[in-house]
């Protein structure tokens, strides 16, 4: 997590000043392909729990190191060095993105500092990897991606890493074949369990966790003033106003993965009902969840989840007038007892009646080393902005449902945006 407050009217100008930042950086800075022995030298803003599993993944990708972090909070900078023990530890992430041998920047602060830092990045003419979900709000979203093409020609990739997967690749072919045929459902889901009275998202707080600690006024982001809330400040996750509960943590995986593998826009309409149920432990977003997404040309996508089940683990169906896509991911068959994952394409005989079915084999990729190649190649990363824009928009979309508890449009997430 980083410094410094902002106002909407701040963040507008601060959009604004990517593109000229973007103008004033010469061409040759924007055209650098870095040669075979050169090593892209990474920072992080928000070397937190989620920041820290980020950097021992990216440590372990050939030509890339850290070489600095920035963070709020004085422990993550110890943290922080325990995996990259020569890093440049800073308290103001300006202050690092200052600094001149530093390619691309990772943002892993809470959700509701992403865009800042976002637009921060790119202003600093830095390539960019943000975290899941890309904004916190639709407003946020808008001016990301914005700012992003504006600074056209930054490397940006998104934390959402089942584009990179091999389920993903070949659910994406399967369908580009023509083996599924007219789509007009999905259906997915996400459920997971915990014990009695140990709520998903609960952390404990450190004894250092006090105001002297952190930089409070920094982390609010805007929000109003009030005294130091460690609870908060550890637990943000689970407020309205620094998260989006489960559907920023989690649909937005699934939605993204549904979007790129059917080449998917925005959706037209959002709908979302559920409630805290399960977790009664001051929470405001909600621990069960069934959203409806609205897309064009006559196709619904539903996800559902819950916080008190984990039977039905991870899945989604593309369902098809020829065949049908499945992705699961620790889903428990309720006749055997046995967990199912992989993927796999079945053929609807009605339509296919000769088609055979088809397992998934297609290895993964590796999502922070297709980053870190495609900021020596200027390529665009797997998971690019355009799919971090619509699958944001797509979560603010059901988030503003559910919050309004009504139907929600495109064009009325957009007009609220503006208020």
């Amino acid at each position: 997590m980083s410094r410094q407050s902002v106002t909407r009217r701040d963040f507008v100008k601060r959009a604004s000043a990517t593109a000229a930042a973007g103008l004033s950086l010469s061409a040759a800075s924007y055209g650098k392909i870095l040669g075979a022995n050169d090593r892209v030298r990474l920072g992080i803003i928000g070397p937190g729990a989620r920041g820290q599993d980020l950097m021992k993944d990216f440590v372990k990708v050939p030509n890339a190191e850290f070489v600095a972090a920035a963070d709020i909070y004085g422990r993550r900078h110890d943290e922080a060095k325990k995996i990259a023990p020569e890093i440049k530890a800073f308290n103001d992430h300006r202050k690092m993105l200052e600094l001149k041998d530093l390619d691309a920047v990772i943002v892993a602060t809470p959700l509701h500092c992403h865009a800042r830092h976002f637009i921060d990045t790119l202003a600093a003419g830095k390539d960019l990897y943000c975290e899941k979900t890309m904004t916190w709000s639709v407003e946020e979203a808008e001016n990301c991606l914005a700012a992003a093409k504006k600074a056209s020609s930054r490397v940006i990739g998104v934390g959402q890493q089942h584009q990179s997967a091999g389920y993903f690749l070949d659910a994406r072919k399967w369908i580009k074949d023509g083996l599924v045929g007219r789509v007009t459902s999905v259906e997915s889901w996400m459920s997971r369990n915990s014990p009695r009275g140990k709520g998903q998202w609960v952390r404990p707080i450190p004894e250092d966790c006090n105001a002297q600690n952190v930089d409070w006024k920094a982390f609010l982001n805007g929000r109003p003033n009030r005294p130091f809330d460690a609870h908060k400040f550890i637990n943000w996750r689970l407020y309205w106003e620094f998260s989006g509960g489960n559907v920023t943590e989690n649909m937005v995986h699934q939605i993204g993965w549904i979007i790129g593998a059917l080449d998917l826009g925005l959706p037209t309409a959002a709908y979302m009902s559920g409630g805290v149920f399960s977790e009664k432990d001051g929470r405001e977003v909600p621990d069960t969840i069934s959203v409806t997404l609205d897309y064009p040309n006559d196709l619904v996508v539903s996800w559902q989840s819950t916080f008190s089940n984990s039977r039905f683990g991870l899945g989604v169906r593309i369902l098809g007038s020829d065949g049908t896509v499945e992705w699961l991911a620790g889903t428990t068959d309720m006749v055997s007892g046995r967990s199912l994952s992989g993927w796999s394409y079945s053929p609807e005989k009605a339509n296919r009646p000769d088609g055979g079915a088809i397992k998934g084999e297609t290895k993964d990729e590796n999502h922070y080393a297709n980053f870190v190649e495609c900021v020596r190649s200027r390529k665009e990363p797997n998971a690019s902005v355009e799919l971090g824009y619509r699958s944001a928009v797509a979560a603010h979309m059901a988030n503003l449902s559910y919050r309004r508890r009504q139907r929600v449009t495109l064009e009325t997430a957009r007009q609220v945006a503006k208020q």
